[in-house]
This record gives C-alpha cells, sequence and structure tokens, in this order.
C-alpha cells in the first residue's frame, strides 16, 4: 500500500495496490503544472486509490479538454492527472508518496520538450513524444 498527501496535509490518500510503471514526462503542460523540469507520474487504477481525507479540498483544472489535473486548493499541490477516455485510471504525481514502494522510472516520455540544461539517464529509453 501507498500513502500520500499534498503539502499542508489537508488532502490524505491511500492506493491499495503496487507501482509497477513509473515515467519522467517532459512535455510542457507537466513542467508548467509542476514548476519543475518534468514530472514523474505512475499510472494507477482509480479503484484502488482512496481520499481518506480533504475530499473537499480537490480541485481541477482543464489544461486541455480531455485531461484534468487534481490539486489541493489550500497548497496547489499537484495529486494526479486523468484523461476523460480512461476514467478507470489516474496518473498519480509521485513526488506526493510519502510512504510505500517506488521503483525507479522505467522511461522518459516527450523529451522533445526536455529542459536542455537537464542531464538525464542514458540507459532509460527517453520517446520524442508520448510512449509508443
Amino acid at each position: 500500500m501507498l500513502k500520500g498527501h499534498c503539502l499542508c496535509q489537508g488532502v490524505q490518500y491511500e492506493y491499495q495496490g503496487e507501482i509497477d510503471e513509473v515515467a519522467m514526462c517532459h512535455c510542457h503542460q507537466c513542467k508548467q503544472a509542476q514548476g519543475t523540469p518534468f514530472a514523474t507520474n505512475a499510472p494507477v487504477q482509480l479503484s484502488a486509490f482512496h481520499i481518506v481525507q480533504g475530499q473537499a479540498l480537490l480541485k481541477s483544472y482543464f489544461a486541455s479538454p480531455n485531461k484534468r489535473r487534481v490539486f489541493c486548493s489550500n497548497c496547489a499541490s499537484p495529486l494526479f492527472s486523468q484523461r476523460m477516455d480512461m476514467p478507470e485510471v489516474i496518473r498519480l504525481r509521485l513526488g506526493t508518496v510519502k510512504e510505500g514502494h517506488i521503483p525507479a522510472p522505467a522511461y522518459e516520455i516527450f523529451c522533445d520538450s526536455r529542459s536542455p540544461w537537464l542531464e538525464t539517464n542514458v540507459d532509460r529509453p527517453c520517446y520524442p513524444a508520448n510512449k509508443p
């Protein structure tokens, strides 16, 4: 099981499963939404993800018509994103995980948008756009 929370700890969650796929995303939206040169995400099943505190603090923003980004309205911590055409899966922002095992990233996506000053692991696949 994983446990995590936003910066102010107003939103707390549990994931009753294991992370088995981790990606680093360099797309412009992730960089702007996170305020970092990439986002580290993992797809998880929504049915096993539970907000245990702070449901009322959650807010959504649609940066594109098909994808909502969910964050804490109090501290603005990004928690997950969800594509509307894949409602059973969310992409958990792994920086919010405070308890549980997270494997190393398996690949990087949108590498054509990678910040030029950022050095990355050359042994990890780096796709120019989304994973094929």
